[in-house]
């Protein structure tokens, strides 16, 4: 690498600072240049905290005197959209965290300022880059399952709603299906071969509640933290594809349950995989039925390390022109899925696209 990537941070809360942490790892190729925040106090803590040469409330005015690479866009949904077009305009690379908008139309205006600026909209599609995903999508490729037809995938919580801008609908654009089913979402289609959804079907419910009043455990919370909430406690989508493949998909923050559920399984015409709670593989070997369970280490699909695999491969697409494991037309693709769900959920009728 010839120079240093010249990196600047819009949104300083809690997965900026994730973002921080495995930019950092790689500061050989990276410069901190400019960090921006609606909290000046926050920026500052950053400033400090990575060295940052500046900060900035307005990130206008940062795009405007600043000579950045690359920028990371972590700020609630709502900004996601602007943020990321203005950036582009100012010829500067993007890693824009998930959820890509708030909305397909939004994320149609990222992708027209991507073409025209000739530079790199990349999606934050984390749980791409776990060695159970690699893994996976390797199995898949090679013809392992055979023909994937069906899915089914979900992340439900007991008690998980985080509050704040997460649970107001203007901010965030929705609630666990906008949050937690972007990922299994993006996990599902991606290891299918990313076929074209062609309708979608789905209901929302809130009859929980946030919840906050729970004691006896410990509850992960947004940074500006309040117990305002209009969007959904649960939802639940039924997804048919070009290809005759189907998905079906559940997410909460809060539901009456024992536990917390996490499920990813692919079926297959030659056999099955699970690649969430565990990963394990169903088929059969001479006419027994065979469990499969792959030896990987648990820490390399980690939360931390995905996000180290993901910025460092975003540098690489900067620095070296590298082809980018997500683009923004994937992006595109899961916002149209999530509006579909949405709007089936408030018509009660299946949404052709």
């Amino acid at each position: 690498m010839s120079k240093k990537i010249k990196v600047g941070i819009v949104g300083c809360g809690g997965i900026g600072g994730v973002h921080l942490e495995a930019y950092k790892k790689i500061s050989d190729q990276i410069e901190f240049v400019a960090a921006c925040d609606l909290n000046a106090e926050r920026a500052a803590q950053r400033k400090e905290q990575y060295g940052f040469a500046r900060t900035y409330t307005d990130f206008e005015e940062m795009f405007a005197k600043e000579e950045l690479d690359a920028v990371s866009v972590c700020t609630w949904n709502n900004g996601h959209a602007p943020i990321s077009i203005a950036a582009l305009k100012a010829g500067v690379n993007v890693l824009c965290e998930k959820p890509m908008a708030m909305n397909s139309k939004e994320a149609e205006a990222m992708i027209e300022a991507e073409k025209k600026s000739g530079k790199l909209l990349m999606i934050g599609f984390v749980r791409r880059f776990g060695e159970n995903t690699k893994f996976s999508k390797q199995l898949v490729d090679n013809g392992k399952l055979g023909e994937i037809y069906y899915v089914k995938t979900g992340c439900i919580r007991r008690v998980g709603n985080p509050g704040g801008w997460f649970s107001d609908k203007k901010r965030s654009g929705g609630g666990p299906l906008i949050d937690l089913g972007v990922h299994m979402i993006d996990l599902a289609r991606y290891l299918m071969g990313k076929p074209k959804v062609v309708a979608a079907m789905g209901a929302t419910y809130d009859k929980v509640g946030i919840r906050s009043n729970v004691k006896g455990i410990v509850q992960w919370k947004s940074m500006d933290y309040s117990d305002y909430n209009d969007v959904e406690d649960l939802a639940a989508g039924f997804v048919r594809f070009d290809n005759g493949a189907t998905l079906i998909v559940e997410n909460s923050w809060t539901q009456h349950i024992k536990e917390d559920k996490l499920y990813l399984e692919l079926f297959g015409s030659k056999a099955g995989l699970q690649m969430e709670p565990e990963l394990e593989i169903y088929s059969e070997e001479n006419d027994y039925l065979t469990n499969v369970k792959p030896v990987i280490n648990e820490n390399a699909s980690g939360f931390g390390n995905n996000f180290d695999r993901e910025i460092a491969h975003f540098v690489d697409c900067v620095a070296r022109g590298t082809q980018c494991l997500n683009p923004s037309e994937d992006g595109l693709e899961l916002m149209k899925i999530l509006d579909a769900i949405y709007k089936s959920a408030e018509t009660g009728r299946e949404v052709q696209l």
